[in-house]
């Protein structure tokens, strides 16, 4: 009994990977191009020119705690203080897009 229960979930996650539709990966290139039109203007190089602390550097990141590509996209989905909400603007495609070149780019050290 046992080893049928084993096989029929082996057989079962088998067919799960199998018939399940894979995550798409956020699309950095197309982050990058987002990046330039509606967010360099204030994170030139991950930089900050309206406040300097908030910048989108690793350590400031992860002392905002805002270093994942969820923590990222609900802060640009959403805005902050003097940042600007993008989810009018941006689909949720694009949100994603654009955080994953912000965590990216911050662990390159915005090179």
């Amino acid at each position: 009994m046992k080893r049928w229960l084993i096989a029929g979930l082996g057989i079962l996650m088998v067919w799960a990977i199998a018939f399940t539709s894979p995550v798409l990966a956020a699309d950095t290139a197309n982050g990058a191009k987002l990046f330039e039109i509606h967010c360099v203007g204030c994170h030139v190089n991950g930089g900050n020119i309206i406040r300097r602390n908030k910048t989108l550097k690793l350590k400031a990141l992860e002392r905002n705690k805002v270093n994942t590509v969820d923590a990222i996209a609900t802060l640009v989905a959403n805005g902050k203080a003097n940042m600007s909400a993008y989810k009018d603007r941006l689909s949720a495609a694009e949100i994603d897009d654009v955080s994953a070149y912000v965590l990216e780019q911050a662990n390159k050290g915005w090179r």
